[in-house]
């Protein structure tokens, strides 16, 4: 059986060019174990042996001939564990302005589409004894949720690590350019029977089917007529090159559940109110002005892993909200208080822009026509949104690495096309931990936005 893509899956893949890397990681430090020095080498042979616990880690994507189908998996026959896990090290006692700016550099680097599409880097030099790991993933392989399930496979809920099973792995014999095409070809032909298939078994209760086609054309149509009010926000929107800074900044778990305490919502109402908070106070610092017209909009993701039938496993499954972040108030609890009702509108209409269910339908166009309308997606994003805020629940409990104890957890998420900057947020442990993207050039001071997230919560917990 041929392992294609999905048509989310793949839009990562077309969406991707020379100043836009699609790939998404985590920037996660450690603590020296207790009973002696890290072990590099013992660390990057548990990596290996762990690789059977996600098989498309040993997978690598190949193009069908001609573009007569979605790309598919293929077993790597030349797997290189050398290649994907690197150790660079920071000259010691490493200080944390230096480690964002060597991940800032590898964030810059794609992905080789030749092999299996991720890298670890062992990070060594730290202050205090401490080293950094930071992984890259390609977005076509996994969401935000999935790298986290990932990301756990690899560490271990004691110091002690977990048995691993033995790992028998042979590669699968690669498919010929013309097997590829002959696949894709019967694949296009069972399309059509599949679709209605699909009609069949929806139209068996005819009101449930009209109820989600209304909702999915109300949905579109409400997300065409927000995206046409949306204006470029300097300096959220610009033009970008390869190059790429990162920021972090650590916050408290505890503070966000306490301001969500006081004043209702979700977590994620609290950490868009904290965004909001930190760019209202980092536009104002670089002398941009804020009038009754500035309008900062976000695209929020929802992972719909949990929800969806399944459940479980590698890719794609997302929806999105388009949320208008209330920069120009001055009041937090006000905008806390806008964007917790903004969510609840989202979620009772259901007029979330439904990723996943959107690029089916556009699966069933022929592939080369889905490649260019990714392409066009991302190269004008910017005329949907200004800036992505995605927040990921991570592990609750402390993580270790070969005994050596995960103190942070920062996620990577990709700039997209006139994108300047994109803003992940993780939880772990006991900790919050807001992750920035930025472009190089015209972000150099994302170091600045980051700081301003620990006052912008420090605000909302004063006055809960």
């Amino acid at each position: 059986m041929v392992d294609r893509l999905s048509p989310l899956d793949a839009s990562f893949l077309f969406a991707e060019h020379r100043t836009a890397a699609m790939h998404v990681g985590a920037v996660m430090t450690f603590a020296p174990p207790e009973d002696g020095p890290f072990d590099p080498d013992a660390f990057t042979d548990l990596i290996g042996h762990r690789l059977a616990l996600v098989p498309r880690y040993r997978q690598k994507v190949r193009e069908v001939p001609g573009g007569l189908g979605l790309p598919v998996w293929v077993d790597d026959p030349d797997f290189d564990l050398g290649f994907h896990v690197r150790r660079s090290a920071l000259p010691a006692p490493g200080t944390e302005e230096e480690l964002l700016d060597l991940v800032g550099r590898l964030l810059a680097r794609q992905l080789d589409r030749s092999r299996p599409l991720w890298e670890v880097y062992l990070v060594e030099g730290l202050a205090d004894g401490r080293f950094a790991v930071v992984t890259k993933t390609h977005h076509a392989m996994v969401d935000g949720l999935a790298s986290m399930d990932i990301g756990a496979a690899l560490l271990d809920l004691t110091p002690q690590p977990r048995e691993t099973p033995e790992d028998d792995w042979r590669p699968a014999p690669e498919p010929s350019g013309l097997e590829l095409a002959a696949s894709a070809a019967a694949h296009a032909l069972r399309r059509p029977r599949d679709v209605l298939d699909v009609a069949g078994r929806a139209l068996t209760d005819v009101r449930e089917a009209v109820s989600t086609v209304g909702k999915t054309v109300e949905g579109v149509l409400a997300a065409g007529r927000s995206a046409a009010t949306v204006r470029p926000v300097q300096p959220l929107n610009a033009a970008t090159g390869q190059q790429r800074r990162y920021g972090m900044c650590r916050t408290s778990l505890a503070e966000h559940r306490a301001v969500r305490r006081a004043h209702g919502g979700t977590v994620n109402d609290v950490v868009l109110a904290v965004v909001a908070g930190a760019l209202r106070r980092w536009l104002i610092s670089r002398g941009e002005p804020l009038t009754a017209d500035t309008a900062v909009r976000a695209m929020v993701p929802v992972s719909v892993r949990a929800r969806a039938r399944g459940g479980s496993g590698a890719g794609n499954s997302i929806s999105a909200y388009l949320v208008d972040l209330p920069v120009t108030e001055d009041d937090p609890l006000a905008r806390l208080a806008v964007l917790r009702e903004a969510m609840e509108v989202h979620k009772r209409s259901g007029q979330a822009v439904g990723a996943a269910t959107l690029m089916k339908l556009v699966g069933l166009a022929p592939p080369i026509v889905h490649s260019l309308g990714a392409r066009l997606a991302s190269q004008f994003s910017s005329n949907f949104y200004n800036v992505l805020v995605t927040n990921v629940p991570g592990p609750p409990r402390p993580l270790y690495a070969m005994g050596a104890p995960m103190l942070d957890m920062f996620p990577v998420v990709p700039l997209a096309g006139g994108q300047a900057v994109a803003i992940g947020i993780t939880s772990y442990d006991t900790g919050m931990h807001y992750g920035f993207t930025a472009d190089r050039d015209a972000v150099p001071d994302v170091d600045v936005l980051a700081g301003f997230v620990a006052d912008s919560l420090a605000e909302l917990v004063g006055l809960s």
